[in-house]
């Protein structure tokens, strides 16, 4: 069979593969994109679109519990999870299929089937044969596997999103986002939720105090934490599942019904025979410049959860399947790549009710680079705002450089802090001071508008 030839090869459809279809096709350089899988990878049909859905509703049950704060009577409410996970379902259906048509208006040649690399610029797609100036990597993410004897028996994020029967008792091993996430769902459906994390503490990314507050508020809903535990196994038990860890130097166990895999994801390159295609990797993290192409091949770039050194976000993976997209761009007329990605100013937020988002650095990361700066460190709980909504837990921290003007990072507990992070993230964006925030006038009683105080 014709070896086919194209001038971008696309390895993955989700948000970094489409991201890098902007700039390549409207180039006009001819694009393949090759995917086994649903167009639009985890994050639409297994990750944070359906995940949110049944957020929503765990948003929906805590106003609930908080109605008597505001001096309405209503009874005990339940949540229907089958038809819950039916919506879920409703709501995502037909992504994949409009993912097609879009890629069908700009002309990419989508190639369904496992891409694997037989030479630095060649791909095997079946018994098809690809040749390509550059070849994008965009493969996304699987959940991390977890050395532990009955590791078999536990299920990932993707089967919780599919189970239409609720557990009644649920042990996540890890305490990750995604575990956090899926624990504050479930404690607040009806279920018994227990999270067993091998480190100190949970979510070791995050601002400590943030966490603090995050796990206080988990505690309070009934989700027990146990840190700096050892699993020893896993096993079926009468229909249910035994899980034996250790614990103060002591081995207990907890059954369940369901066990989930709670200790993150990695990048899915294993399939790909990086050696063939001259693409250096440590372990299966490609070894990447600034401008995300490969330093051992430079027809190779890579971008998404595929680069495990850059946050696991399906906004990361657009910006950085713009910026691959940019970049071949400009390699095949301008002489090599020009752009580079700055992940300071992109906020994160774990979904948690209330929720943790953050943006730039914490204190402890600053102060670790030896940056001289000010907190700004607020406990929410007693401002105006916060009493009007009767929130639960509601913190801030900003983090502003030594002159106390640039913001250089934010973290918020509870307070609409999904949504304020971004206006910090705007300043951090684009220089927008201390003082300019200060300044601006706010619409009023908000709680952006506490966002003078926040500050200062």
């Amino acid at each position: 069979m014709a070896t086919e030839t194209y001038d971008v090869v696309i390895l993955g459809g989700g948000n970094a593969g489409f991201g890098a279809t902007g700039p390549t096709r409207a180039a006009g350089l001819t694009v393949a994109m090759i995917e086994p899988g649903d167009l639009g990878g985890t994050c639409p049909n297994r990750g944070c679109t359906p995940k949110k859905v049944l957020v929503a509703a765990a948003h929906a049950l805590h106003e609930i519990e908080r109605a008597e704060a505001h001096c309405i009577a209503v009874g005990t409410p339940r949540l229907d999870w089958t038809a819950l996970i039916d919506r879920e379902k409703a709501m995502i259906e037909g992504i994949p299929a409009r993912l097609e048509r879009s890629l069908n208006d700009r002309n990419v040649t989508l190639i369904r089937g496992t891409a694997r690399f037989t030479g630095a610029r060649n791909i095997a797609v079946d018994d098809r044969t690809i040749e390509a100036k550059h070849i994008v990597i965009a493969t996304g993410s699987k959940p991390r596997k977890l050395p532990i004897d009955g590791a078999e028996h536990l299920i990932t994020s993707d089967d919780v999103l599919n189970e239409r029967v609720l557990p009644r008792e649920i042990v996540f091993i890890g305490g990750g986002v995604i575990a956090m996430e899926f624990s504050h769902v479930y404690a607040r459906a009806g279920a018994k939720v227990t999270i067993l994390e091998v480190a100190p503490r949970v979510l070791s990314e995050f601002d400590q105090d943030a966490v603090a507050g995050i796990v206080k508020e988990s505690r309070r809903i009934g989700i027990d934490l146990r840190m700096e535990v050892k699993i020893k196994r896993i096993a079926p038990l009468n229909g249910r599942l035994r899980v034996t860890f250790e614990e103060g130097g002591r081995e207990q166990t907890l059954d369940a019904d369901r066990v989930v895999n709670g200790a993150g994801r990695i990048a899915d390159v294993d399939a790909l025979d990086l050696t063939a295609g001259q693409v250096a990797d440590e372990r299966g993290r490609i070894k990447v410049d600034e401008h995300l192409r490969s330093v051992s091949n430079p027809s190779v770039y890579v971008c998404g959860d595929a680069l495990w050194s850059s946050p696991q976000l399906s906004p990361v993976a657009s910006y950085e399947g713009d910026i691959v997209g940019r970049n071949i761009v400009d390699e095949l007329r301008n002489g090599g790549p020009r752009h580079k990605p700055d992940y300071a100013p992109i906020p994160s937020c774990v979904y948690t009710v209330p929720a943790l988002s953050s943006v730039g650095l914490t204190q402890a990361k600053a102060v670790e680079q030896g940056r001289r700066v000010t907190a700004h460190t607020h406990d929410l709980g007693s401002w105006i705002s916060t009493r009007t909504y009767a929130e639960t837990a509601a913190w801030s921290r900003v983090v502003v450089d030594e002159d106390g003007e640039r913001i250089l990072g934010a973290q918020i507990v509870g307070h609409a802090g999904e949504e304020l992070i971004h206006i910090f993230a705007l300043a951090m964006k684009h220089g927008i001071t201390v003082t300019a925030l200060r300044q601006t006038v706010y619409g009023f009683p908000t709680f952006t508008a506490d966002i003078k105080s926040m500050v200062g």
